[in-house]
């Protein structure tokens, strides 16, 4: 009983700081954006995604080099599960309307959905190879070229009128927002270390096993920063970090997140993760297309994709 009520207090903490560090750092990584004439899509796709994706890179890492590669995998697709259903459901229910002025059916949504796609075709066999990592690599490194060059020729009308009413706020760039930034990022690690930690801790106590917590638990724990940055994006008025920060970290997962842990050791796909798990995170991944093509997302389709999510657990938990 002592143990259960020490890993509940350290939950609490941790995901305490987590929120409280993902605050500041959307704040400092929407100065820095705006100070190198970002849009704020473009600031929530690119620093945002990065930063809020840490954990789960880190994690991954980790439990590679630990000999439970599983994880890995389990990490990658629990979590783009959870950036869909539950970061832009919450997401869309507390700002009631997120309308979006980045176009992005020309590049973005294809990127998404084609990163899904072939994250499907590269774990279908069982196993990640290194191969497939350094492919999974490249497509991150091009997409986050494209995205911070193409706003130079960008040809959408809103976007040069936000860009515009943006850049004449902008400020000159200080030394303690980028201190803040960084600060702020290493807070976000450490309390989603503990978080995700403290998760794994309850769940083993309550006797879970291993596939069912990277899926559920940790997925959960490490897509806390996305929630936290999103929520507190929302209730400023900036819909699209919350937005751009959902689909950038999806496709950091997908390429990133799976690739570079696949440089310490092939990864090996669970037969759990095949027959369950993929085809949620690909439903997750069509449904955030079709619904953002719009330029919007609703309060009542916010309250449908956490359906879903609800659903998703129940089901790996045997309550469905």
């Amino acid at each position: 009983m002592l143990d259960i009520l020490i890993w509940i207090g350290i939950f609490a903490v941790s995901l305490f700081v987590l929120i409280k560090a993902s605050n500041y750092f959307t704040d400092s990584a929407e100065k820095i954006g705006l100070f190198f004439g970002m849009p704020i899509f473009i600031v929530g796709v690119t620093i945002v995604a990065i930063g809020t994706s840490m954990p789960e890179l880190i994690s991954s890492i980790f439990a590679v080099l630990n000999k439970s590669s599983e994880i890995v995998v389990g990490n990658v697709v629990g979590s783009n599960i959870a950036n869909i259903f539950l970061v832009l459901g919450i997401a869309a229910v507390i700002g009631k309307k997120l309308k979006i002025a980045y176009e992005l059916i020309h590049v973005d949504l294809p990127i998404l959905v084609g990163s899904a796609f072939l994250f499907t075709a590269m774990i279908w066999d069982g196993i990640f190879t290194l191969p497939e990592a350094l492919l999974s690599i490249s497509g991150i490194v091009i997409y986050f070229f494209y995205i911070t060059s193409s706003e130079k020729e960008h040809k959408d009308i809103e976007i040069k009128k936000e860009m515009r009413g943006e850049l004449k706020g902008r400020k000159k760039l200080d030394a303690k927002t980028v201190i803040v930034l960084i600060a702020s990022a290493v807070f976000i690690f450490i309390g989603a270390k503990y978080t995700v930690e403290s998760v794994i801790r309850l769940s083993s106590i309550f006797g879970l096993g291993k596939e069912i917590i990277a899926i559920s638990a940790v997925a959960l724990g490490t897509s806390l920063p996305e929630l936290a940055v999103s929520i507190t994006a929302v209730r400023k008025g900036k819909h699209e970090i919350a937005v751009g920060n959902i689909l950038g970290s999806s496709i950091f997962n997908t390429f990133a997140v799976m690739g570079v842990p696949a440089l310490f050791g092939a990864l090996i796909i669970p037969p759990s993760i095949l027959s369950f798990g993929l085809p949620m995170m690909m439903v997750a991944t069509l449904l955030f297309f079709f619904i953002t093509l719009g330029k919007e997302v609703t309060r009542w389709e916010g309250w449908m994709l956490l359906l879903f999510y609800i659903f998703f657990i129940g089901k790996l938990f045997g309550l469905f």
